[in-house]
C-alpha cells in the first residue's frame, strides 16, 4: 500500500457491490484499495495477510457471515471495521450486534442499492476515513482486559435537585452507552435523554437492547411524553427532541422532524440547547465518542447556563471527533474516561 494512503479491504459476496465500492475508493486521493473478499473466510485470511487500515464488510454472506468474521478479526488482529447493512428494521439487530463486537460504524444501504449508490458515496468515504483515524484497536483491547465494574451508587445525603441528563453520541456510541448504562442505579433521581446518531429503523432495536442491559428503564421516545426520573428516552432517528414545560408544570419531551443534513440525526445540539434553556444549572450534558462536532455547541449552552458538562477523553473514545470539538473550545467542565462517566453522573444527580 502506498505511503500516506488509507488501505481498504472490501468484503462483500456481490461482485457488483465490490466493484462499486472499489470505484469510490479509487476516486478519492486519500484512499487505496488493499484487496477484495467474497465472504468471511476470505476476509479473515486477507485481513491478516494484507493488514489493511480499514475493512468494509457486509453482514450477510455465505460460508461465514460478517458478524462471525468481525468477531474473529477483532480477537486475532483488531482493526477498524465498517459494516454494510440494509436500512430496514430486520437489519437493526445484527448491525447493533456488530457495533458491540467492535465495528466502528456502519453504512446503511439505500433501498435500491446498488442502483442508487450515489446516495451513499459521501457517507462511505467519510466513514472509512473516520474509521481509519479511530482508536479501534486500543479501545477493543481495553474492553477485552477490563474487569467487571461496580454499579455506581447514589449518595443518599445528596438530595436530587430536579436534574436532567443528556447523552450525545455518534460513531462508537452504542458500545459506549452499553458500558455506561448498566452502571446507573434503577433509582436514579433524574430523567435521561439519549441522542445517538442512528437511522430511524434502527432506533427501536437500539432502545430495546440498551434496556435489556440497564437497571433504569430505557424506551424509544414518542411524539410527546412527560419526563420521568429513572427513565431514559432514546430520540429516534429522523427526529429531533425539544423539551418544554406543560401547562400543568410538568417537563415534557416533544419530537420534531430533524433539521439534520444526511445521516447525522437526531441532532445533539438541538436537545442540549433545549435542556439548557429549560433546566439551566440543573442540566447535565455528556458528549461521547463520534465524528464531527455535533454536541459541542449544545454542551457550551449547558455550561453557559450553569449546568455540568462532561466530555469523553481521547484514550477511550473510538472516534475522538465530537468530544475533541468541545474540549478544544473549553466547553467541557470535565474530561473523563468512559469507565468513570457513570459514577460522575450519579454523583452529580
Amino acid at each position: 500500500m502506498a505511503k500516506g494512503k488509507i488501505g481498504v479491504l472490501i468484503v462483500d459476496d456481490s461482485a457488483l457491490v465490490r466493484q462499486l465500492l472499489a470505484d469510490m475508493i479509487s476516486q478519492d486521493p486519500d484512499l487505496e484499495l488493499a484487496g477484495m473478499a467474497r465472504n468471511g473466510v476470505e476476509a479473515i485470511k486477507l485481513a491478516q495477510e494484507l493488514e489493511p487500515d480499514v475493512v468494509t464488510m457486509d453482514i450477510h454472506m455465505p460460508e461465514m457471515d460478517g458478524l462471525s468474521a468481525l468477531e474473529y478479526i477483532m480477537k486475532k488482529s483488531p482493526r477498524p471495521v465498517v459494516m454494510l447493512s440494509a436500512l430496514v428494521k430486520q437489519g437493526a439487530v445484527p448491525t447493533l450486534k456488530a457495533l458491540e463486537l467492535g465495528a466502528v460504524d456502519f453504512i446503511a444501504k439505500p433501498s435500491q442499492f446498488p442502483t442508487s449508490v450515489s446516495e451513499i458515496r459521501e457517507d462511505v468515504i467519510l466513514k472509512i476515513k473516520a474509521a481509519a483515524g479511530s482508536r479501534a484497536k486500543e479501545v477493543w483491547e481495553r474492553m477485552a482486559k477490563a474487569s467487571t465494574q461496580k454499579k455506581a451508587r447514589l449518595k443518599k445525603d445528596n438530595p436530587a435537585g430536579g436534574r436532567l441528563v443528556v447523552f450525545g453520541a455518534s460513531a462508537g456510541g452504542p458500545r459506549a452507552l452499553a458500558e455506561i448504562f448498566p452502571l446507573l442505579p434503577e433509582d436514579l433521581p433524574a430523567p435521561v435523554i439519549i441522542v445517538q446518531h442512528m437511522p430511524g429503523p434502527f432506533s427501536g432495536s437500539f432502545a430495546e437492547r440498551l434496556n435489556a442491559k440497564s437497571k433504569i428503564s430505557v424506551g424509544l421516545a414518542v411524539k410527546t411524553q412527560e419526563l420521568v426520573d429513572g427513565h431514559a428516552l432514546v430520540v429516534p432517528g429522523d427526529f429531533d427532541m425539544v423539551l418544554e414545560q406543560s401547562e400543568s408544570g410538568s417537563m415534557v419531551a416533544r419530537l420534531l422532524p430533524t433539521v439534520a443534513r444526511r445521516g447525522a440525526s437526531p441532532v445533539i445540539d438541538v436537545t442540549m440547547e433545549s435542556a439548557a434553556q429549560l433546566f439551566g444549572e440543573k442540566a447535565i450534558g455528556v458528549l461521547l465518542t463520534g465524528m464531527g462536532s455535533d454536541g459541542a455547541m449544545g454542551l457550551g449552552m449547558i455550561k453557559d447556563a450553569g449546568g455540568e458538562t462532561i466530555a469523553q477523553n481521547e484514550e477511550t473514545s473510538l472516534v475522538f471527533g465530537m468530544p475533541k470539538a468541545a474540549i478544544e473550545r473549553r466547553l467541557a467542565n470535565e474530561i473523563l474516561p468512559l469507565g468513570k462517566i457513570a459514577e460522575r453522573v450519579v454523583f452529580l444527580v
